[in-house]
């Protein structure tokens, strides 16, 4: 008898603890659908006033920049603002494909080959301004390439040219230290070799290094020491993977910083 009931409250414990893991399941599923959800409202959202205001700059910056005295202005104007406004609204999808704007750019190529007027130029200047500013915004929100075409990427970058020219230079302690010095101000020799504790020619060789890499450069044989574009990208790029990957951390340092 003492076995049998024994044996029921065995299945009773097993039945509720998966029970219990199932609903465990069920509220984690909820609760990321539920996040989903409202992360997917806000990136509505935001993508709204971003594309109502680049469409607003769209008018603004036709209407002042094209050529006043052309009876073709206005035609011209309805096409430029149909194009940029056509492109602009891929970011409510919260990707833009290369192709769409190879696409667009191509567009504003043909109507210049057919247009015959030398002050044209001006006009199309300005549309091609204000395309390559939507681009610009697109790369910055991280939406001018979907994912499929991403892995692509990704699948034929080289290897070696990836671990010579950005992960070797920047594999460093003192090299990390010397770019993200040069990257708010210009720096004597001597200021890095304080900032690194490196003196003479161990200094030298880390120097070497990020300049053969293109990341740095030196004004004159004896001059401060400064970031490139290249330099400035690849630490910035190495910045926002991190943080995305440790949000809490550089906050925690920087308040302990300002202790």
């Amino acid at each position: 008898m003492d076995d049998d009931m024994q044996s029921e409250f065995a299945a009773i414990r097993s039945a509720l603890s998966k029970m219990h893991e199932d609903l465990r399941r069920f509220t984690e599923r909820s609760n990321q659908q539920h996040l989903e959800s409202i992360l997917e409202s806000c990136r509505g959202n935001f993508s709204n006033v971003i594309v109502g205001y680049e469409k607003n700059e769209i008018e603004q910056g036709l209407e002042k920049n094209m050529v006043k005295d052309c009876n073709m202005r206005e035609a011209c104007k309805s096409i430029f603002s149909e194009l940029l406004k056509e492109n602009i609204e891929q970011i409510r999808e919260g990707k833009v494909s290369e192709e769409s704007i190879r696409k667009t750019r191509s567009k504003l190529k043909e109507l210049r080959e057919n247009a015959q007027k030398d002050q044209c130029v001006s006009c199309f200047s300005e549309a091609t301004r204000i395309l390559d500013q939507q681009v610009d915004l697109m790369h910055s929100l991280n939406i001018n390439r979907d994912k499929s075409e991403l892995n692509e990427i990704i699948s034929v970058l080289s290897d070696e040219r990836m671990v010579v020219d950005m992960l070797e230079p920047l594999s460093n302690k003192q090299r990390m230290q010397i770019m993200k010095a040069l990257s708010s101000e210009t720096k004597t020799f001597s200021a890095l070799s304080s900032l690194t504790g490196l003196r003479g020619g161990n200094l030298l060789f880390h120097l070497q290094k990020l300049l053969d890499y293109g990341m740095i450069l030196q004004r004159n044989e004896r001059g401060d020491y400064m970031i490139t574009e290249k330099g400035y990208k690849t630490l910035r790029g190495i910045a926002e993977t991190y943080l995305s990957l440790n949000p809490k951390e550089p906050t925690a340092e920087i308040t302990e910083t300002q202790k």
